[in-house]
């Protein structure tokens, strides 16, 4: 037999010797990580990818479910299948091209208004896609040098995200969050509302439920129209979920390569962390910071720096990012890791929500990083003026309510008394309503002149 050394990487094949959890492992072929087989047992065929390598033997993960494998299974690299193959083609060849090697996956303008999974396959039963090309799925990292700055204001529709937390082109947000406090409402509201000329929506290790609800009667039909929604819901494979965060932010960067002002929906990113841990220990790596694995919080800066504005010819990417608080704490470890990388969170609590007040934004824990370099000195200053007023009133709230406060011993609190019915209802929006940034700009001027 013809040595391992001897024998081309993309010509042989291997047999599949253990199956432990998530993990199979496969020895006699040298393949790098980031390499797709093809795992066949009879008329079963199922893709893997190697995740890791010990020695001789191969770490793969299934993107689909493992029932019915058997040991000394063919492992089979998909480079060695050919452009002939049936069930996969073309879309997961390796690139000839040194600069785009990995996974390929389709892009163009042809998947707008479409539902993929995290491979780039319909989930939408129209029918075959119209592919303009297939690209890498990850890419290198950006010169953080040849980004252009943030410096331009960009609309979201929603008015105390307009007025109290300026969005830029270019920002990357995330949206803090326990679950049933209508995150997913408000990112609908964005996605219909948003100045914006493409719409990547990732919808990762959410319920399958969710995923058609959020694309009928929260996106609709006029948003779809110009989106594209990439769907890894929470029964799918860990590294399908990985695949899918990847996929989401790869149709953002061709879009603005293109020239386009793209917004990038991702729900959401605790998910795709659980999803790298769950293959991590899978694969023998320790946890480090409460169960979760220190590649967990090497690649959350990764995907997200993949986002932002691309050079000054080119487009952006404005991203938002759910971070799941469990149990509405919001030091919990993926929390605190996005909030150091991200340029801005939004929190929204149980407490407004509980009380109907939506959005559920708690202005006086969220900030915008950079709004102060994107509004006016006269805009900063009614801002801050409305959350001078707004945050005496709630530190007091309790005071108040039990009567022991008497009126005219604070005269600033009295003002905040009698402006806080016209603060909530500025901070409440209808998820039917649209509300521009120049109308909430002069609804917040309005405002302020009843505060001063």
């Amino acid at each position: 037999m013809t040595a391992l050394q001897d024998v081309s990487p993309w010509q042989s094949y291997g047999r599949l010797v253990k199956a432990s959890g998530l993990v199979l492992e496969a020895s006699g072929l040298r393949l790098p990580v980031g390499a797709s087989c093809i795992v066949e047992a009879g008329d079963l065929r199922i893709e893997a990818e190697v995740v890791g390598f010990s020695g001789d033997r191969l770490f793969l993960m299934p993107l689909s479910d493992a029932y019915g494998l058997e040991a000394g299974a063919r492992v089979v690299p998909v480079e060695a299948l050919g452009q002939h193959t049936p069930t996969f083609g073309k879309a997961y060849l390796r690139a000839a091209s040194a600069e785009d090697k990995g996974r390929q996956v389709p892009v163009g303008e042809g998947l707008l208004g479409r539902v993929l999974d995290g491979v780039g396959q319909p989930l939408d039963g129209k029918g075959k896609l119209d592919i303009e090309r297939m690209v890498s799925l990850t890419t290198k990292p950006f010169n953080p040098m040849e980004r252009a700055p943030v410096r331009q204001v960009l609309d979201v529709g929603v008015r105390a995200i307009n007025a109290m937390l300026t969005v830029g082109q270019g920002q990357r947000l995330g949206l803090f969050a326990g679950s049933g406090v209508g995150k997913s409402v408000l990112l609908g509201m964005m996605a219909r509302y948003t100045a914006a000329d493409r719409v990547v929506v990732g919808l990762i290790g959410e319920r399958g439920r969710e995923v058609k609800d959020f694309i009928e009667n929260i996106l609709g039909e006029v948003g779809l129209r110009r989106s594209v929604v990439v769907a890894a819901p929470a029964d799918a494979p860990p590294l399908m979920r990985l695949h899918g965060a990847s996929y989401a932010t790869r149709l953002a960067e061709y879009f603005r390569d293109q020239g386009h002002n793209v917004l990038l929906i991702m729900d959401s990113l605790t998910r795709y962390a659980m999803a790298q841990r769950e293959i991590a220990l899978a694969i023998g790596e320790p946890p480090a910071t409460k169960g979760y694995p220190p590649s967990v919080f090497a690649k959350l800066p990764r995907l997200v720096e993949r986002a932002g504005n691309g050079s000054p010819d080119s487009g952006s990417i404005t991203a938002f990012y759910t971070v799941l608080s469990e149990g509405d704490d919001q030091q919990d470890p993926i929390a605190d890791s996005a909030r150091a990388i991200l340029d801005g969170h939004f929190v929204l609590t149980r407490q407004l929500a509980d009380q109907g007040h939506y959005p559920a934004i708690d202005i006086e824990q969220s900030i915008s990083r950079v709004m102060t370099d994107i509004i006016q000195p006269e805009e900063l200053q009614q801002v801050r003026q409305f959350k001078y007023l707004y945050s005496r009133y709630q530190r007091n709230r309790d005071l108040i309510n039990v009567g022991a406060y008497v009126r005219g011993s604070d005269p600033i609190l009295d003002r905040a008394m009698a402006l806080i019915p016209s603060m909530d209802a500025f901070l409440r929006q209808d998820i039917h309503q649209q509300e521009n940034y120049l109308s909430a700009r002069a609804h917040l001027a309005a405002l302020y002149k009843q505060m001063v």
